[in-house]
């Protein structure tokens, strides 16, 4: 697994995978993770919190990417 820079994204992608892991519907998982992103950047719409963690999970999960992603400097 690769090493994620950024402690939201990292926090965020661990989150998603474990309450996936754990038996977790996919909704439920992404709006948890929602949830926790908006916890670390309570600045953030919620579209936007929407937004990064959708990506987020399409790079890390779905794709299981390993380069840089768009989001915050955190």
């Amino acid at each position: 697994m690769v090493e994620i820079a950024r402690r939201c994204e990292r926090a965020v992608v661990m989150a998603y995978r474990e309450l996936r892991r754990s038996g977790t519907d996919d909704l439920a998982a992404f709006q948890s993770c929602t949830t926790l992103y908006r916890i670390h950047h309570p600045e953030a719409s919620i579209s936007e919190a929407r937004r990064l963690v959708a990506e987020w999970i399409d790079h890390h999960v779905v794709r299981q990417g390993s380069g840089p992603t768009p989001g915050c400097d955190c």
